[in-house]
């Protein structure tokens, strides 16, 4: 682990800094967040308008005088004042009153791996301005695998993949460290932007927001799966006349679109298998992959993995939410370390 379980024993919140969401879990009490990590601010004011799920709604919808921002992105805050007064508004004053009562308030944070020193000073400074008297950090990667329920603390070797909206993190995790890990530039947002680019160049149309997932529209449940329908119908705006117009789109041109930036996850998954020691590979051969993240609900996006690797490939029963949960776990004191017992020196 990046700390000791002991230290994350004693913090009171968890917090999960997504370029997506932003997710809370409060020790004794549960998942309390779970929004987008939007924020909607009036530019002629400062004031802020709305944030979560309402802000999001707004992207794209907006007069000139406000501004739809992301304060959080790729799991770095780039925005640490506007991230602060977002969860300020998702946490809601009880819940702060409740915070503000613990005299050294101590939070943990989950950080993507290999994140540089600037980028986990941010994390810290975010929270510590929150009221946070101590903040640890613990590797997304372990967190997530925790949360999964994946015997992390065991001499056995566990292969999970986060997918997330900016990054796709892979690592092979055994006695409780990341054994080999690859962090790599291509997330859910890649693969909307995939979408969204062919229907601009082969059928010149703009779709109504890139907010909505563009897949949901486009394959229609059809996934990366080459049964179902052949082709459908999408709305949107005609890029030279910008009046509203229909196309029927070919999935399998789509499909195509998809494959192109998860080439770059498969890509990663062989290089982290060739850095990884063969006793481990092998017992990945029945364990396999573990997927989680929210674009880990890609439609057909196991199968191909199955396809390219030859392992099994399976899907966390929450993944959009594995990280926090399994950090809170952690606060909880639901995970016990493997107690190794050291040799004593035999006396001639």
């Amino acid at each position: 682990m990046t700390v000791s379980l002991d230290q994350l024993r004693r913090c009171h919140i968890a917090v999960d800094l997504g370029a997506a969401s932003t997710r809370v879990y409060v020790k004794g009490v549960g998942l309390v967040v779970d929004e987008p990590s939007v924020a909607a601010v009036n530019t002629r004011n400062g004031s802020l308008i709305a944030v979560g799920a309402l802000a999001e709604k707004m992207t794209g919808r907006t007069p000139d005088y406000i501004r739809v921002v992301r304060p959080i992105s790729g799991g770095t805050v780039v925005d640490i004042e506007m991230a602060q007064r977002m969860i300020r508004h998702l946490l809601g004053e009880k819940l702060r009153r409740q915070l503000r009562r613990k005299p050294r308030l101590r939070a943990a944070a989950c950080t993507p791996h290999l994140s540089d020193p600037l980028a986990q000073r941010a994390s810290v400074e975010t929270l510590v301005g929150l009221g946070a008297r101590r903040v640890e950090l613990v590797d997304t990667l372990i967190a997530a695998a925790v949360g999964c329920g994946l015997p992390v603390e065991q001499p056995t070797a566990t292969m999970i993949m986060v997918c997330g909206a900016a990054t796709t993190q892979i690592a092979v995790l055994s006695l409780g460290s990341i054994v080999t890990a690859e962090r790599i530039p291509v997330g859910g947002n890649a693969i909307d932007n995939a979408v969204i680019q062919h229907l601009r160049t082969q059928h010149e149309l703009m779709l109504p927001s890139q907010s909505v997932r563009p897949l949901q529209l486009a394959l229609h449940g059809n996934g990366l799966h080459s049964h179902g329908p052949e082709s459908t119908e999408i709305h949107g705006r005609d890029v030279a006349t910008g009046l509203a117009r229909s196309v029927r789109v070919d999935t399998a041109a789509v499909r195509n679109a998809i494959h192109t930036p998860l080439t770059s996850v498969i890509d990663g998954i062989g290089k982290v298998l060739r850095d990884c020691p063969p006793d481990l590979v092998a017992d990945l051969a029945d364990r396999g992959i573990t997927m989680v993240g929210g674009s880990a609900l890609l439609p057909g996006f196991d199968q191909m993995l199955r396809d390219a690797t030859g392992m099994p490939v399976r899907i966390a029963d929450r993944p959009d939410v594995c990280a926090v949960l399994g950090l809170g776990a952690m606060l909880e004191g639901n995970i016990q370390p493997l107690v190794l017992n050291p040799l004593a020196e035999v006396e001639e």
